[in-house]
């Protein structure tokens, strides 16, 4: 059995009513600030924070707040994780190869890391 392709989770995308309440919310409890925007900090459409939260914006939204839109996983080696990904029977999504729809309806982004990026995030021991 050859070694499973090393990856980590970057972000988790969530759909959310009120992207303001949910920025303030994390920024003021857990401290984390702006990465990127899409759209405008005024009038943001996705905001990603450091730390790993993506919120998308989606005020007419009737469900539950907080539904998962896809996980986002930092590959070390992204063709390796593609690969291995195919013998599960997933399915390619229409953004492109590197987002799968697993059979449970999950959706994963793969990203390719810089070099040493993965190893680095996966020997922090944040309960050291």
């Amino acid at each position: 059995m050859s070694a499973a392709p090393k990856a980590y989770v970057e972000h988790v995308a969530i759909w959310v009513k009120d992207i303001h309440w949910h920025i303030k919310f994390f920024h003021d409890v857990c401290g984390m600030t702006m990465r990127e925007v899409q759209g405008t900090v005024e009038e943001p459409i996705q905001y990603w924070t450091l730390g790993g939260m993506q919120f998308m914006a989606k005020p007419d939204y009737a469900g539950p707040e907080g539904r998962l839109g896809h996980l986002g996983v930092m590959c070390e080696d992204l063709e390796a994780a593609l690969a291995a990904a195919r013998a599960f029977g997933v399915t390619e999504m229409p953004q492109g190869r590197n987002w799968l729809r697993l059979p449970d309806g999950l959706a994963v982004e793969f990203i390719q890391a810089s070099a040493g990026a993965v190893a680095q995030a996966l020997a922090v021991n944040p309960r050291a």
